[in-house]
């Protein structure tokens, strides 16, 4: 009987019933979302509880679930309202584009009308947590709104972004008490008396090395304690760009505290970050009526702000008054003039910058190699080459003939922005003049052939130097056969990966990575022996462990600079 059983359920498989599989598709459907279509000749199917769980499964196939049935259709004109951007994405991204010091982030999040909720002042806040300036003045603008008041749990994430690492804590912790004080007392500002209070407890608590030091040299301190506290708070506001919060607050605090110059400079810095010279000049006004006297440093941040803010006239005064007028402290120095002078260039007064040119020169003012770059930087990349020419040419005129630093300072400039046509002319003109070029101009000119994936450039200034007598240095191999991998010349950068073996050179320990990694990819395993064997010699394991830790370190940071 078992075994007529057995026999009877083959049968039953063999041959199963045609309607138990009969599927209707005369009428297909095409729904915009990744749900799978099965619709059944049996439309009661449909209906049934079982189907109600297989909606709650497709969301996550599909951004809508859609009621299913005869007519089931997933357009997007069914969910396009769904599809919008939620309002915590919207915050997020103006915040994201407007996040530069001196662009109206608070007017721009004014314009989006979103009601503010705790809930979306902690989401922003969420995906801010790692650009803390940028949260703290979102957190700002948020907690001035109307019909919104901050709570614990926006507080409580604002205080762990400002102090998740010890860099910040050094920098806002007082800004953490703050917000603390107005957690606890559910106040939106805090009282004076309140303010002098936290600040005279972070001085004994944080800022005791100066009364150490005036007690050790048994020095009287004439200025207040609170006073150091205070610039701290100032600066740490200005950073964040809420220039007028420190400044409501310097003119709450004023008549307690008396401000140093230390105080006036930090207002002063923060209107030149926003870029609102005008409201810094005020400041630097006041400071100098008080009897406080700027620094060459101050002046020279002044200038920078009016350049960039496109008011050369204005900096162009100011640098007049500091040259005729100004200290010993506040006496133009070699980074004055290159500010001024390429801000001349990039507004085409060509008259005034060789003028000023021969001011400089002759204050003996000499520009080093960071101010020559500047300079020529400054008339590259506004396409002014011929008046780079006629500026080293003047130097040259006034007795300050150009060296290979100052060519070379040239040449990487050109070099960067890929200026092939002016870089070669360039060493053209060094030869020309009797300046030998150094092994770093030629590893700048290969770099830049490679880059603009020219090999046979690169290979011929190989071959120039071997013509001028100027041996390879390890940078130069490494560029060469990096380039080399890189443009799929594999045969060329083996050979020249073999030169370095038999030579003995030592690689860094990361490009000696990148290499081994490329002949990997190739499956050349005799030269990969060759390598490894080769930086044996100069890498143990402990080592190569050490650096590659160190590199996954730096890799994971959170700041990553």
């Amino acid at each position: 009987m078992r075994r007529f059983y057995k026999n009877l359920c083959a049968i039953r498989i063999r041959n199963p019933p045609s309607s138990l599989y009969n599927f209707n598709i005369t009428r297909p459907i095409e729904p915009t979302c990744r749900v799978p279509i099965f619709v059944f000749s049996h439309m009661s199917l449909l209906q049934t509880s079982c189907f109600d769980a297989f909606k709650a499964a497709a969301r996550q196939f599909c951004s809508e679930v859609a009621p299913l049935g005869p007519t089931f259709d997933c357009s997007m004109n069914d969910v396009g309202d769904k599809c919008l951007e939620s309002d915590g994405d919207k915050l997020y991204n103006v915040v994201i584009e407007h996040s530069y010091a001196y662009h109206n982030m608070e007017g721009s999040l004014d314009q989006l009308g979103v009601k503010l909720t705790t809930e979306l002042v902690v989401e922003v806040l969420h995906r801010l947590r790692f650009e803390e300036k940028i949260a703290f003045r979102f957190f700002n603008w948020a907690g001035h709104q109307e019909n919104y008041a901050h709570e614990p749990p926006a507080y409580n994430d604002m205080i762990d972004i400002l102090s998740s690492t010890k860099y910040k804590v050094k920098q806002f912790r007082i800004v953490c008490d703050l917000l603390d004080y107005m957690k606890r007392h559910e106040k939106k500002k805090v009282p004076v008396e309140v303010l002098l209070k936290i600040l005279r407890e972070y001085t004994e608590k944080h800022l005791t090395y100066l009364q150490k030091f005036a007690k050790k040299k048994r020095i009287r301190v004439k200025t207040q304690p609170e006073i150091n506290a205070f610039n701290l708070l100032l600066d740490a506001l200005c950073k964040c760009s809420l220039v007028i919060d420190a400044e409501a607050m310097f003119k709450r605090v004023k008549n307690k505290v008396k401000p140093d110059a230390n105080t006036y400079n930090i207002l002063f810095f923060g209107w030149c970050r926003v870029r609102n010279p005008s409201r810094g000049m005020r400041v630097l006004e006041e400071m100098i009526e008080l009897g406080h006297t700027p620094d060459n440093f101050t002046y020279n941040t002044a200038i920078d702000s009016f350049c960039k803010a496109g008011m050369v006239t204005e900096a162009a005064e100011l640098f007049e008054f500091m040259r005729t007028k100004g200290s010993t402290l506040s006496s133009p120095t070699a980074k004055t003039y290159a500010i001024m002078i390429v801000a001349l260039v990039q507004n085409d007064r060509m008259d005034e910058c060789f003028k000023l040119l021969g001011h400089m020169i002759n204050s003996g003012c000499l520009p080093d190699v960071s101010t020559y770059k500047e300079l020529i930087e400054g008339m590259c990349l506004v396409g002014k080459i011929e008046e780079a020419y006629k500026f080293i040419e003047e130097m040259g005129n006034k007795g300050y003939p150009p060296d290979v630093v100052t060519f070379n300072c040239f040449l990487k400039v050109l070099c960067k922005n890929k200026k092939s046509n002016e870089a070669l002319r360039l060493y053209d003109r060094m030869l020309e003049v009797g300046c030998v070029p150094s092994v770093q101009s030629y590893n700048m000119l290969i770099s830049m052939f490679f880059e603009m994936a020219d090999p046979d450039g690169a290979f011929e200034t190989w071959y120039e130097m071997d013509k001028r007598g100027c041996a390879q240095d390890t940078d130069t191999y490494c560029l060469m056969i990096d380039g080399l991998f890189g443009c799929n010349k594999i045969e060329d950068a083996c050979s020249l990966l073999e030169a370095v073996v038999n030579k003995g050179m030592k690689l860094p320990y990361q490009t000696f990575d990148s290499f081994f990694m490329q002949l990997s990819v190739i499956g050349d395993l005799r030269a990969i022996h060759r390598l490894s064997e080769h930086m044996r010699k100069f890498y143990n394991p402990a080592m190569a462990r050490r650096i590659a830790l160190n590199q996954k370190r730096k890799s994971m940071s959170l700041r990553g600079k």
